[in-house]
């Protein structure tokens, strides 16, 4: 059951990369251990909101069961992540944003609930996981307000969500170096591979 006493907040799954590593494919859809990578984010965030937004840029047809709605970047050239988080802050129903990538099915609920914590702590700013000295951008939890100044930031030619979010006072949710939780199975030998058995 979610935790009454957090803030409500939207989820973001970025899911709308050109897939690179990937030799092309779109990543989310890949499959790990018999089920599609987004299928393991759903599963996770799900229970915390009634506004759950997919950021997809192709196979909209395939996500539509695991989303409320979708959104899809403004420009056709695949221009990265912050293009979906624009998109997702854009529509997002409630003050907060929780922001996670397609492929990362090792989250989990705690990190998820620190992440969510550190917000209703500290209202006004991001919160983004750190692993050990590593910001993590795409995971992260932003406010509503900070819609405008990202805007402007990306109107400047940013495209790197954490040179923009660092300077207007993000926070980090500390986790461990190399803390199996964060593992982006964003190549096909991670994808091969089994973390957490």
């Amino acid at each position: 059951m979610p935790d009454t006493a957090l803030p409500p907040c939207s989820v973001l799954l970025l899911a709308g990369g050109r897939g690179q590593r990937m030799g092309g494919h779109d990543k989310g859809l890949l499959e790990w251990r018999g089920r599609p990578l987004i299928s393991y984010l759903y599963e996770q965030v799900r229970p915390l909101s009634d506004d759950l937004i997919i950021s997809c840029n192709r196979n909209a047809e395939r996500y539509r069961p695991y989303a409320d709605r979708l959104v899809q970047d403004d420009t056709p050239d695949y221009p990265g992540p912050l293009a979906g988080i624009r998109a997702g802050l854009a529509v997002a129903r409630h003050p907060w944003l929780l922001v996670l990538p397609c492929d990362a099915p090792c989250i989990d609920a705690a990190l998820l609930d620190s992440l969510r914590r550190a917000s209703a702590a500290a209202p006004d700013v991001a919160h983004m996981l750190r692993a050990g000295e590593q910001w993590e951008p795409l995971f992260c939890m932003l406010p509503r307000s900070l819609a405008a100044p990202l805007e402007a930031a990306w109107q400047r030619g940013e495209r790197s969500p954490r040179h923009i979010l660092l300077p207007l006072g993000a926070q980090a949710v500390p986790c461990e170096k190399d803390d199996p939780r964060l593992i982006n199975l964003n190549t096909p030998e991670l994808l091969q591979g089994s973390p957490q058995e």
